[in-house]
């Protein structure tokens, strides 16, 4: 299992994975020749359902071996209960890998209808899957005699590894949902964060204890990484567990698969359903809330829910959810619970349509007359705010900042770490200028970019932390200066401007040097020009 640092240490976030396995390139560069015309956002589930199947297939068949060389087990190799009780799904003899790489034809039943028929027939088996999985190989769209030769590549891998080929495929399966992600450009944000930023939100929150929950949760990945710091550092994941919400259809079915292939039990709801119209979590207050939700969305159906009790630092408008998420987020945190969420940068500054007394109320706290007669004081919740770098998403290119919320920012504990009365303070982070360029137009924080940010966040929050301002970086500001500002939180009014390194180089020595470069410079423009000159002469055209 893989280490970072341990709790209650302060030193580099842990090493990451590397970003696939050399398998899941060979697969992605095979599966791609299937999709010929097909449509990217359809084609995924036909890829990502196959790389499921095969995973469920081999853990039963594993399973099942052990079971036939056990005197105790071999009668019970059939039995369905032998599987489900060490949660492993129960394939039924069809829909078993080896049986359909055997059949796997063009001619009729084709491979196409012996998966769509599989996979019924393992839903029938498991109802937690009833309804999820990818039924439409037979289409007309898909190529017959490709798919067979895609199952038989996939055939050919093995998923091995210290955890069951659970962390290989789970990151064949991470680096495919990140593929098609960038293909379908701005539709693949609704299902897929970035991995850096979610690495972010996750060591800055340390969720190593109680509910966590996303109520926008895309295909998973929040609770993805959060059980992946959980085991690097040392803690015990049947501590956590995990709720979250999602509104498309098939990225909800996306969500379940992600999160069956990592073995995690999640609490997604019996169905697929608008959070805000339908909140399938109702009563639910989370430790933490980690969430990405779709930037100034201005269709969420805001005038039907102006009196809703969720607001309670101010009704949000109609034309854009940002504020609605933030408040829904504050509405299922717990007394001492921690939010972190991604928004576009608009939401730091915008004043249009009442977001800017919201954002004061959250910033300073606010008075509620409750139904009753009675006076509620409800707390300011502004923690800490991130800007970050641009062109860290793939399929947008809005500039972004990480909130920090929390409902007690006078005490608590973190861990084992006592934090100290933060309520006239909000941390504030330009993390514009960390980043580096992996490819054209994508960006990726680094393990030290990450760690320079989280740590700086927890030294600030804990008691005997060392904190100290960092121009251009870091400012701990008061609520007086962020009222001095009218309660804008962009941090680059806060933090002031990076200090230069010191120069030692003496003023005529550096003038000298300058001088002689540029006078070397010129000397050598002066030649060139002169080579052209004559080359053009020699073709007939000298001046």
């Amino acid at each position: 299992m893989p280490r970072g640092r341990k709790p209650g240490t302060k030193n580099a976030a842990p090493k990451p994975e590397k970003v696939a396995p050399p398998i899941a390139t060979t697969l992605w560069a095979a599966a791609d020749k299937l999709r010929g015309n097909m449509d990217a956002g359809e084609y995924k589930h036909v890829a990502l359902g196959l790389i499921f199947l095969k995973y469920i297939s081999d853990r039963f068949d594993a399973r099942r071996k052990a079971a036939l060389t056990d005197p105790e087990e071999r009668d019970l190799v059939d039995d369905r209960d032998l599987y489900l009780a060490d949660g492993i799904f129960y394939v039924p003899d069809r829909s078993r890998w080896d049986f359909l790489k055997e059949n796997a034809t063009s001619t009729k039943p084709t491979v196409g209808e012996l998966l769509d028929q599989a996979m019924l027939d393992i839903e029938a088996e498991n109802s937690s899957l009833r309804g999820v999985l990818t039924k439409n190989y037979a289409r007309q769209e898909l190529d017959q005699t490709k798919l067979g030769e895609v199952l038989k590549l996939f055939s050919d891998i093995k998923f091995d590894d210290s955890h069951k080929g659970q962390d290989v495929l789970g990151r064949v399966y991470e680096y495919f949902l990140g593929e098609f992600a960038k293909m379908e450009g701005k539709r693949g944000g609704q299902y897929y964060t970035a991995g850096c930023v979610v690495k972010l939100l996750v060591e800055m929150l340390e969720p190593f204890k109680g509910r966590v929950y996303d109520p926008c949760c895309g295909s998973g990945g929040m609770f993805v990484q959060s059980e992946r710091f959980v085991e690097e550092h040392g803690g015990r994941l049947n501590e956590i567990s995990v709720y979250g919400q999602e509104s498309n259809a098939t990225t909800w079915r996306l969500a379940k698969m992600n999160l069956a292939i990592r073995s995690i039990e999640a609490n997604l709801g019996p169905k697929w359903a608008d959070t805000f119209h339908e909140d399938l979590h109702k009563g639910l207050m989370a430790k933490y809330v980690l969430a990405n939700p779709p930037f100034n969305d201005s269709d969420w159906g805001g005038e039907k829910l102006k009196d809703d009790g969720r607001w309670k630092y101010g009704v949000p408008p109609a034309g854009n959810a940002n504020f609605a998420w933030l408040q829904h987020i504050v509405h299922h945190l717990a007394p001492d619970g921690y939010a972190g969420v991604v928004l576009a940068n608009g939401s730091l500054s915008s004043q249009q349509f009442g977001e800017g007394d919201i954002r004061r109320t959250m910033i300073e706290g606010i008075e509620v007359a409750e139904p009753n007669g009675t006076k509620t004081v409800y707390p300011g919740l502004v923690d800490c705010i991130v800007a970050l770098p641009g062109q860290l998403f793939s399929t947008t290119q809005i500039p972004v900042c990480l909130w920090f919320l929390t409902r007690d920012k006078s005490n608590g504990i973190s861990r084992d770490k006592k934090l100290r009365d933060r309520t006239g303070e909000i941390l504030f982070i330009d993390a514009r200028g960390l980043g580096t360029m992996v490819s054209r137009t994508l960006k990726e924080l680094s393990d030290d970019d990450i760690a320079k940010v989280a740590n700086t966040y927890h030294a600030w929050r804990e008691v005997g932390g060392r904190y100290v301002d960092v121009p251009g970086f870091a400012k701990a500001a008061s609520l007086k200066e962020v009222e001095a500002q009218g309660f804008l939180l962009t941090p680059g009014r806060y933090v002031g401007t990076r200090e230069m390194d010191p120069d030692d180089e003496p003023f005529e020595s550096k003038i000298s040097r300058l001088t002689k470069d540029l006078r070397d410079q010129m000397t050598e423009g002066m030649a060139l020009d002169e080579r052209i000159r004559n080359a053009l002469a020699g073709v007939g055209h000298g001046w």
